[in-house]
């Protein structure tokens, strides 16, 4: 791929050495496919940002570690690139590192490269909380790399931030709509997780649970869960949900999967009275102006990213200002006469 960047420039935004990238761009042979890899995705990466960022001053290395769906990646990728002009009076630059599913073990590795190769000044992390990925971040602390983390929470571990909804206020939301829509006709309510190890997952569940017992006592909720925000496992999941429970009229989607859940009601010939989704992402969107979901619970992804490049800014002294909490991000309750306007 041609290119005009320097190979000190690459290996720095690939996190290799320079003789591993001299070897990749020369064709010498004796580099893992994977790293060949590392080396044209940081030149993809440059090339993007090349026209969104001023190449000089003091320039900062963030890295964006996330389990979670491509969709949803994806636009936290755009929101971030999107934001990069107004990240002044530092230069920000960023390195992706996504993974839609996986062992553990396999994001803690990443976390670790991190620690030892990357001269990074910060990560923004979206992980399962689960004791493993705490002490990652712990180390990435210990030395002076600090983290922040995005959409869920690892309350207990070092991170120095979350940035993100308040996740119990967005599940009860989501009981209020339903219970609105719904109203005094009979319908359980369906609801759908990715991962019981996402705390913010597992808050949206324990507030909608919460707000529907004191908003509708009477009204059933069945649970499924671990169906990784993708499509095929929550079809499944969906499907037997709905033929052991007949009375399922609504859903409310808190991780994802719903074109999936919305496959499984049109295989069953089952109607879904309302449907509430989480996210404008790709998908989302065509569902919502398809009139497939009744209204989608999104925050502003764009201001997320910038919010939280300021915090690695500021702990690294880019930025004036000091400790204080971070206020939620408002939840706007998004249909289809009120979508925002986006890029």
């Amino acid at each position: 791929m041609p290119h005009p960047f320097p190979l000190r420039e690459i290996a720095r935004q690939a996190g290799l050495s320079e003789a591993t990238v001299d070897r990749v761009m020369n064709h010498r042979g004796g580099v893992r496919e994977s790293t060949a890899r590392e080396v044209h995705q940081a030149i993809t990466d440059l090339h993007r940002q090349r026209d969104q960022v001023r190449l000089g001053g003091r320039t900062f290395m963030i890295d964006i570690v996330m389990q979670a769906p491509a969709r949803f990646s994806t636009a936290v990728r755009c929101a971030l690139e999107a934001e990069l002009p107004s990240l002044h009076p530092a230069v920000m630059r960023s390195r992706f590192h996504f993974r839609e599913t996986g062992p553990v073990g396999e994001l803690i590795a990443t976390l670790d490269r991190i620690v030892t190769k990357r001269q990074s000044q910060g990560v923004i992390l979206k992980a399962p909380d689960v004791p493993e990925v705490t002490a990652a971040v712990a180390r990435l602390t210990a030395a002076g790399i600090p983290v922040v983390t995005l959409v869920t929470d690892l309350p207990t571990s070092g991170r120095i931030a979350y940035v993100g909804i308040d996740n119990r206020a967005a599940g009860a939301t989501a009981a209020y709509l339903i219970g609105q829509w719904l109203g005094d006709r009979p319908g359980h309510v369906l609801t759908s997780l990715s991962s019981g190890f996402f705390r913010g997952e597992e808050e949206r569940e324990m507030g909608f649970r919460s707000a529907m017992r004191a908003l509708r006592p009477q009204r059933t909720v069945v649970e499924i869960a671990e169906g990784d925000g993708l499509d095929a496992t929550p079809r499944d999941l969906a499907l037997d949900a709905l033929a052991r429970d007949p009375q399922i009229r609504a859903v409310y989607s808190i991780g994802g999967g719903n074109i999936a859940t919305l496959e499984a009601f049109e295989a069953l010939g089952r109607e879904c009275a309302v449907f509430i989704a989480h996210d404008l992402d790709g998908d989302n969107t065509r569902l919502l102006r398809e009139g497939r979901l009744s209204a989608v619970l999104h925050h502003d992804l764009r201001q997320d990213m910038r919010r939280a490049c300021q915090i690695v800014m500021r702990a690294q002294g880019a930025l004036p200002g000091g400790g204080g909490g971070v206020p939620p991000s408002p939840i706007q309750v998004v249909t289809p006469y009120n979508m925002p306007v986006t890029g």
